[in-house]
């Protein structure tokens, strides 16, 4: 096991009655709010109306920020961060799922410089403080409300980049699995396949002896195959909601990745498509995770395959290692399209073979050269893995 550093100090109220304490949280850290959220659902299900009661009766002065996307676009942020310097604001709130958790903690930043958003974002500008942030989860999926990271596109240069600080991780998350139940059964699919893809890009590994992270990513994959299909079909579902919600914070709170070496293959890959087409990020990672695993499959990489078919699809082993493999890979394709729904190829999702090559340029130009991760990937194989996906 590898040298870590492991600290996550986001406070957690989960459960029916965390809405309550939201200004008591807040006034911890300021008093003046930006209100950051979606594309309206949060007013639908009634629970923004419920949010600015609770701002307004513990006299905390607030401004909206609505219609952040679903793949964040910097514009956003840059008018986020307007907004928290005209009006003098010293909280950043994000109510929705990651994508607004994510827009928020870059805003969080922006506001407190004059530089560009996507200079941040690129590297370029140095985080040196942040306004503090603090969520309510409607959404399990990326697991922002419990990490430093963010996930920002930027349309005209054709790019979707991570970045993050430990100056972003937010202060509190309120997580009521209630908040998830009008969740569309499509989110519902790319948000376990989010989770699931979170925890496979900590767990294929090799040469780390990471045995306790490996079994805690193997608990994490077992309770999203259990609960995943009750989720789709019975949306009000308190136990399954509320074992998917907190296995989505611990799936990329950096407990999983302690002590191991991962560059996320499958993500920078996913990166590219969401970057060119704008599609569902976790529907993406599940359509490219099982050709990834087929197309690095060898005698580096076979064993951990096969201890992944057995831990956690419960496959009988047998002398052939390889057709064990196979069968795992087999079988995590079959969840994703048989129990989750979800389009397993780029046809399915409006991407054919224009813009292949150069998002595989992209990947390995993005990721400064270097995919590795379970196996190290060039330009060649990202295109093939796409070839693959189509």
């Amino acid at each position: 096991m590898k040298d870590f550093n492991f600290e996550v100090s986001t406070k957690i109220l989960f459960g029916r009655n965390g809405l309550e304490k939201l200004s008591k949280e807040i006034k911890k850290h300021g008093s003046r709010v930006l209100l950051c959220y979606g594309g309206g659902s949060v007013k639908k299900t009634g629970l923004y109306d419920k949010v600015v009661e609770n701002l307004k009766e513990n006299d905390i002065f607030f401004v909206d920020m609505p219609g952040i996307e679903p793949n964040p676009r910097v514009e956003s942020a840059i008018k986020g961060a307007a907004l928290a310097k005209e009006n003098n604001l010293d909280f950043i709130l994000a109510v929705g799922g990651g994508s607004v958790i994510d827009c928020a903690k870059l805003i969080s930043v922006a506001a407190l410089t004059d530089a560009n958003p996507w200079d941040i974002v690129i590297g370029k500008e140095r985080v040196k403080s942040a306004l503090p942030i603090g969520s309510i989860l409607t959404i399990a999926a990326t697991g922002s409300e419990m990490d430093k990271g963010s996930v920002i596109t930027n349309l005209e240069t054709k790019q979707k980049l991570g970045w993050g600080s430990p100056k972003v991780l937010p202060k509190f998350a309120i997580m009521n699995p209630e908040f998830t139940y009008t969740v569309p059964k499509y989110h519902t699919a790319a948000g376990t396949a989010d989770i699931m893809s979170h925890t496979m890009e900590n767990y294929f590994s090799v040469d780390d002896s990471a045995y306790l992270q490996d079994r805690f990513a193997e608990g994490i994959l077992k309770t999203m195959i259990k609960f995943g299909p009750i989720a789709y079909n019975d949306p009000e579902n308190y136990e399954a909601r509320s074992n998917i919600m907190w296995a989505n914070s611990w799936a990329i709170n950096g407990l999983l990745a302690t002590g191991k070496t991962q560059e996320w293959s499958v993500h920078a890959m996913e990166h590219e498509l969401s970057a060119y087409y704008d599609i569902t990020h976790g529907v993406g990672l599940a359509l490219l995770t099982p050709n990834w695993l087929r197309h690095i499959l060898d005698d580096e990489t076979v064993e951990k395959v096969r201890t992944f078919g057995k831990n956690v699809f419960e496959i009988e082993l047998t002398d052939d290692k390889f057709a064990d493999a196979n069968k795992a890979i087999d079988a995590l394709e079959k969840f994703f399209k048989d129990e989750m729904h979800i389009p397993m190829s780029l046809r399915e999702v409006g991407i054919d073979e224009e813009h292949l090559e150069e998002m595989a340029s992209n990947t390995i130009k993005h990721k400064n050269g270097n995919v590795k991760g379970f196996k190290e990937l060039s330009k060649e194989d990202v295109y093939e893995i796409y070839k693959m996906s189509l």
